[in-house]
């Protein structure tokens, strides 16, 4: 039997997104509510209703699915929620305190009355061995293994079922902490080991235990949901490939997911920018910023000349993972963003999320509270009998919610309405001017790519308000982040410390460090053919007297050319004043981090399938009161589906499809690419009518 479909699964806080794709481009999409107990659950239930769909049984399009592409928020969650292992850790005597003392700042400096963060692993958890390498890589104490011994065992009766290793140089030389993995194994045959130098062999004391410590923290729950997962998956007759996509946008087999656990907290967001970066290719457009907004969260970033940053700097729910990542910005405001008003910061919306369950009121889940949805559904711009494909909104319970906060306030309900939706595009504008101006870029020489479920009903006005005069809605908006796995390659990074950071123009130093990672790689990555295979180069590189690295890219660059020290040397002055205006020639360089990415191309055949263009005008399916410009108009209705390159459609108007709603309001115009999705030109703001608004109590701000 052929197998023409690849399929992508994109779990999210509020719903899971699917996403089938046939060899030509052509796609299939639906949504089905989350399944926070166990994620595996509403995957089965959403591979159900793709089944349906293209009516046939869920045997049948599994045995015809030649792969799956999943992204999932499981150790998203078990981080923000404090819902991992029982972690213990076993590290150099005289230095188990550092997961506490972190680096000596506090996240918030100058506020006295700031508690301490509480570690993943508490202090008795965390065990002193006596060991020591030195920082050339020189065992200095030999590892005391009878002492190794009785301090496993503490944690094996302590209840520990995952332990992280730690000890200080393992980066040079992992002696001491492979004995010490096996000893664990012997000590503890159930329990998940997370060893710092398979996990991040860099220097930098204590980015690699805090990211050593998160992989053990999280990886037995991701172990357990890819067991479920996959067994059910099995149990439904699937026996093809199931890859994991990772934060830096690569995707991986599920045991190197599991391994390597810390690499999934931003699984979901990176299939998006993954999807962007094909969106983007296919309309043509070098820097655009890729905007998605879902139920709970919204995801910022920027493609700047084809290219997503990636960054080694992020962290999630307070601890740090130093592994790289996609450079996104994450802000609490999605459709379930709830609005409230708190005595003594007053009105706000978000971060707080009605999430899944109850959901927002008109849900009908047991929600009161309004949301960023309920005010969009009172404000006409949803259709209360057809949401997400599920059909049935409850308009009277977001009025409910929506007239509770309106008598809090003092307004009307469509004030209150209304309000709460502009303070959400304004928070989320605020996250643009984050990612685009506090870093020197103009935002208005980008195009914004519109994704996530509630994104349409929003992008423009923020688009609008950042400036940006250019606005593309996928027809797979919705889905996109799953749409954007199938567009993903394998891809393996390693990295290396190098051992005198000042000493890297020794160029046949230099060239071996590279093509040893790059050898580690190749033997590594899965399933591909040299032939197939690509390779990036990169370093992580300072000034002499810096204390901050920066990702500097070595592609292009000949490594058995006599002299390409000084071409690297180079490329990092010319990215120091790209970001910081100014480069210091004459100053020393330290090379701090040497890295490879081996990239496996997966065979996607084509991204997108095009439409054929329009033989009349744009007809309207009809009309719906909505409220634009500080007014309610009848404004007219458009089916996207109905829609070919060709058509024009001016605003106020609203377009509809499967699973998402956007909004046009005067002054903006859309019109087709050849894939049948809309290209928005973004009307100015008028000014006048913002006067207005702020003068007069319809509006939060």
């Amino acid at each position: 039997m052929s197998k023409p479909y690849r399929i992508g699964i994109d779990v999210g806080g509020t719903f899971t997104d699917f996403v089938a794709m046939d060899e030509a481009g052509g796609t299939v999409i639906c949504k089905s509510a989350s399944t926070p107990e166990d994620q595996s659950i509403g995957v089965l239930e959403g591979l159900q209703d793709l089944a349906r769909r293209l009516d046939l049984t869920l045997a049948d399009l599994l045995a015809r699915t030649e792969r799956i592409v999943h992204g999932t928020t499981v150790a998203t969650n078990a981080l923000l929620e404090r819902k991992g292992a029982r972690t213990g850790l076993l590290t150099t005597a005289g230095h188990r305190d550092i997961l506490e003392m972190r680096e000596g700042l506090k996240p918030d400096r100058y506020n006295l009355l700031m508690a301490p963060p509480e570690p993943l692993v508490p202090r008795d958890l965390r065990r002193p061995v006596t060991e020591r390498i030195g920082q050339d890589g020189r065992i200095l104490v030999p590892l005391d293994e009878p002492a190794l011994r009785e301090e496993v065992a503490a944690l094996r009766d302590a209840g520990v079922t995952s332990v992280a290793i730690c000890f200080l140089h393992a980066y040079r030389n992992s002696e001491h902490e492979r004995r010490a993995a096996e000893i664990v194994a012997e000590m503890m045959p159930e329990a998940y080991v997370s060893v710092s130098s398979r996990v991040l062999p860099q220097i930098k004391e204590y980015e690699r235990l805090s990211t050593t410590v998160v992989n053990a923290y999280i990886g037995p729950v991701v172990r357990r949901y890819m067991d479920r997962l996959t067994g059910r998956l099995a149990e439904a007759g699937y026996d093809g490939p199931l890859y994991i996509i990772l934060s830096h946008g690569g995707i991986t087999r599920v045991e190197d997911a599991v391994a390597l656990a810390a690499g999934t907290c931003l699984s979901g967001p990176a299939g998006g920018i993954a999807g962007a970066r094909a969106c983007a290719e296919l309309i043509g457009a070098g820097n655009v910023i890729p905007f998605d907004m879902g139920g709970t969260s919204t995801e910022i970033s920027l493609i700047t000349d084809g290219a997503v940053a990636l960054t080694s700097e992020r962290g999630l729910a307070g601890e740090r993972i130093a592994l790289r990542s996609y450079d996104i910005l994450s802000i609490g405001a999605g459709g379930g963003s709830l609005a409230e008003n708190r005595p003594g910061t007053g009105f706000s919306v978000g971060p707080q999320s009605a999430g899944a369950v109850p959901g927002p009121a008109c849900y009908g889940r047991g929600g009161t509270r309004a949301t960023v949805t309920d005010s969009n559904l009172v404000l006409g711009y949803l259709d209360p009998d057809a949401f997400a494909g599920k059909g049935g909104l409850d308009l009277q319970a977001a009025e409910a919610a929506i007239d509770e906060v309106a008598a809090e306030l003092g307004l009307t309900r469509m004030e209150a309405a209304a309000g709460i939706h502009r303070l959400i595009n304004v928070k989320m504008a605020d996250g643009i001017r984050l990612m685009t101006l506090r870093r020197g870029v103009d935002p208005r020489n980008f195009t914004m790519l519109s994704f996530g479920g509630a994104a349409g009903l929003h992008s423009v006005e923020v688009a609008r308000e950042m400036g940006i005069g250019r606005v593309v809605v996928p027809a797979v908006a919705s889905v996109l982040s799953a749409w954007g796995m199938l567009a993903s390659d394998l891809r393996l990074e390693v990295s290396r410390s190098l051992p005198n950071a000042g000493g890297w123009e020794d160029e046949e130093i230099l060239r071996a460090v590279f093509d040893t990672l790059e050898e580690q790689a190749r033997e590594r990555l899965p399933g591909m053919t040299p032939g197939r295979m690509s390779v990036e180069r990169s370093a992580d590189m300072r000034y002499g007297e810096q204390i901050f690295e920066i990702g500097v890219s070595l592609d292009g660059i000949d490594f058995d050319a006599p002299g390409f020290a000084a071409e690297v040397e180079e490329r990092f002055h010319r990215r120091h004043e790209e970001l910081y205006t100014y480069a210091s020639r004459g100053q020393d360089v330290d090379m701090v981090n040497a890295r490879v990415a081996v990239i496996g191309a997966v065979p996607r055949g084509d991204a997108a399938r095009e439409v054929a263009p329009a033989t009349g005008r744009a007809q309207p399916s009809g009309t719906r009161r909505i409220h634009s410009a500080g007014a309610v108009v009848e404004a007219p209705l458009y089916a996207m589906d109905s829609l070919a390159p060709g058509h024009e459609i001016a605003g106020p108007a609203v377009v509809e499809a499967d699973t998402t709603t956007v909004i046009l309001h005067s002054g903006d115009a859309a019109s087709l690419t050849p894939h049948g999705w809309l290209d928005i030109a973004v009307g100015p703001r008028d000014r006048s009518a913002a006067a207005e608004e702020v003068s007069q109590p319809a509006t939060i701000d």
